[in-house]
């Protein structure tokens, strides 16, 4: 009886730590002629109307709750009285499609879409709808605030600038942190060239493939993702998107993108006062902690005991804290 009472007791808790203060809604979208499905996050009491985040995701095929990681960050911005929108990534979570078949351009219209549809509600406030996105979402926040100059504010969550810079940043980084030999190190810059010289020139799979042998993973589809993608920059959207509050948020231990970099280019591109910058030294490239997702048992243990720890210490109180500095009226600090 014991041991089953103390496994009752676990699973109350895990259900309890698990359970937000918001009240959630599937709900849908007609884009390019494809449906889109997704979830808009509200806060638990009032009828609004509500200002808005809508999410751009990173990499990768991403559903609506990346899994359930995004929920609190949902109950985050519902303290400071936003909802929360997000999209299944076409082929995804219901959603059709196929995202790998996207473009950075191809995902700013989708975004875009879902502006416009959130502004169609009566329970969100058009005047209080901005974005929040991560990573690879750092090529589409700049060219859809460029776009639509209503927008309230952005938050951006270790983004990149350049495609190609990036990646050479990101592959020398994890080199060094699993301790490369020089000629480890030497072998797969060289592969790197060869890879960008088959890009450059518009190579098939096949032709890739043919060059360089072990494709390490690489299917078809990735190919064409990375061909259509991989000249991708960050500056002219950010030089467009002038004026729109951004709050810049990067990591201490962040092996994907040059934090440094960013940090460069978004001071240089935007004026110092539309740009707040934050800085987590103990977080990863997703913002969860260093230790925590340095470790599989306490990423796991702390991923169903305690979700809201997951993230660097202060990060989601700084997330509601941004919003609530925004004035609503006018959507300026």
């Amino acid at each position: 009886m014991g041991p089953l009472l103390a496994a009752g007791g676990l699973t109350g808790v895990a259900a309890w730590q698990n359970t937000y203060a918001l009240r959630e809604e599937k709900v849908s979208l007609r884009h390019d002629g494809k449906l889109l499905e997704g979830v808009l996050a509200r806060p638990a009491r009032g009828e609004g109307p509500f200002g808005l985040a809508v999410f751009v995701h990173g990499d990768g095929p991403i559903d609506a709750t990346h899994e359930t990681f995004y929920r609190p960050l949902w109950e985050s911005f519902a303290r400071a009285g936003y909802a929360s929108l997000s999209f299944s990534k076409p082929g995804i979570g219901g959603s059709q499609g196929n995202w790998l078949d996207q473009s950075m351009k191809d995902r700013a219209d989708e975004t875009l879409a879902a502006v416009a549809w959130a502004r169609d509600r009566p329970d969100i406030d058009g005047r209080r709808i901005g974005l929040w996105g991560a990573s690879q979402a750092g090529w589409v926040l700049p060219e859809v605030a460029a776009r639509d100059r209503r927008l309230q504010f952005v938050i951006a969550v270790s983004p990149a600038v350049n495609w190609l810079r990036q990646g050479r940043y990101n592959l020398l980084a994890e080199l060094d942190r699993d301790g490369a030999t020089t000629r480890e190190r030497d072998a797969a810059l060289r592969r790197r060239q060869t890879t960008l010289r088959l890009l450059e020139r518009g190579a098939s799979f096949g032709e890739y493939r043919a060059v360089v042998g072990d494709v390490d993973g690489m299917t078809a589809a990735r190919w064409r993702f990375i061909a259509r993608n991989h000249r991708s920059d960050a500056t002219a959207g950010l030089r467009a998107m002038r004026g729109t509050p951004l709050l810049l948020v990067l990591a201490g231990h962040d092996v994907n993108v040059d934090v440094e970099e960013t940090e460069a280019v978004y001071r240089a591109l935007l004026p110092p006062a539309s740009l707040s910058v934050a800085h987590y030294p103990d977080a990863t490239h997703s913002l969860v902690d260093h230790d925590v997702e340095g470790s599989d048992w306490r990423l796991t243990m702390t991923a169903v005991f305690a979700p809201r720890r997951l993230f660097a210490k202060g990060f989601l109180t700084d997330q509601a804290r941004f919003l609530e500095r925004l004035d609503p009226r006018t959507g300026v600090r």
